[in-house]
């Protein structure tokens, strides 16, 4: 590290990332391409794998945010991620379709996930798309348009409070001027995410209509023009449409649940977790009553009585 910053400044990271705005021109012309060429399947694989780490990062880095309206740029960058998921389905789609084989991570998310039976990845799968699109996307999204509402609403109300402060000598011009941004800022943020949340919904809808016809385009590719058997052509191409549609919902849902935690914290000194924990375990009184209902509950014939007694210890200690 102390190398680095002799070569190339204290501020290298600053300099490495405003050097890399190339990235956002290069990633739209990489979604066009994968709407267009065919991949090779390791390819695929990098561009599958960078789609979970992108859905990743995007969660970890609002689980550690102060302020909402921080990630300013969160409602294009989930633009960006979707776009980049459906490219993948359009990608993976084509390889399924004319090789019967698309890559090792749909493979492995089709045997190693579900053991290889297609009825189980259909449910997982099911189960995944509902708790996506019914629970996170939907309450995310009303979410983000009462949050919209409410900013623009409270918008005039703040700026003649910044005003009544200015007059009275409580802040300065430059101070305003600070704040007044902020105010506009989070309305254009919250706005922003209240249309943002649309995409999120539409993504969850179209990963269910693309399992679809790769399971029956898949059927009927099998039978009528490869020569195989029912059985053969439906666990085949179900099991590669199944581990596809999982490989895109997991990150869906990952993205989908950080839009919700988005938009449903305010703003706070410390980051999310530390917020939580303080708040959890502020009354010592609660945890002692949950320590002892686990206790209770241990002695419930037919309850497992390890866990129980691990997690009433634990939270006895903790009290």
């Amino acid at each position: 590290m102390m190398i680095i910053e002799q070569l190339l400044g204290k501020d290298y990271r600053k300099k490495l990332v405003y050097g890399l705005d190339i990235w956002l021109p290069l990633a739209l012309f990489g979604i066009v391409m994968f709407l267009i060429l065919p991949l090779p399947a390791f390819l695929l694989d990098g561009a599958l794998a960078l789609s979970i780490a992108i859905s990743l990062l995007m969660l970890l880095v609002i689980l550690y945010l102060k302020d909402s309206a921080d990630f300013t740029g969160f409602p294009t960058m989930l633009l960006m991620a979707t776009l980049f998921r459906l490219s993948l389905n359009v990608a993976s789609t084509r390889l399924i379709l004319l090789n019967g084989y698309a890559g090792n991570i749909i493979e492995a998310f089709g045997n190693f996930v579900v053991k290889g039976n297609f009825i189980v990845g259909l449910v997982v799968f099911i189960i995944l798309v509902l708790v996506n699109f019914i629970v996170i996307t939907k309450g995310a999204g009303r979410i983000a348009e009462v949050a919209a509402r409410f900013t623009l609403d409270a918008m005039p109300g703040k700026q003649m409070a910044i005003d009544a402060e200015l007059n009275a000598g409580v802040i300065d011009e430059i101070q305003a001027r600070e704040k007044r941004k902020k105010v506009e800022g989070e309305a254009d943020f919250y706005g922003a995410m209240d249309g943002a949340s649309k995409f999120v919904r539409g993504d969850a809808i179209a990963g269910i209509l693309i399992t679809i016809i790769n399971v029956i385009g898949g059927f009927g590719i099998g039978i009528f023009q490869n020569g195989m058997s029912v059985m053969d052509a439906l666990e085949l191409y179900t099991l590669l449409s199944i581990g596809d549609g999982l490989v895109s919902q997991i990150p869906a849902l990952i993205t989908s649940a950080a839009t919700g935690i988005l938009v449903t914290r305010s703003t706070a000194k410390n980051n999310l977790g530390r917020e939580l924990t303080g708040q959890l375990f502020f009354s010592f009184k609660a945890i002692w009553i949950l320590a002892a209902m686990l206790g209770v509950m241990m002695f419930i014939p037919g309850f497992p009585f390890l866990p129980f007694f691990t997690l009433a210890v634990l939270f006895g200690l903790a009290a």
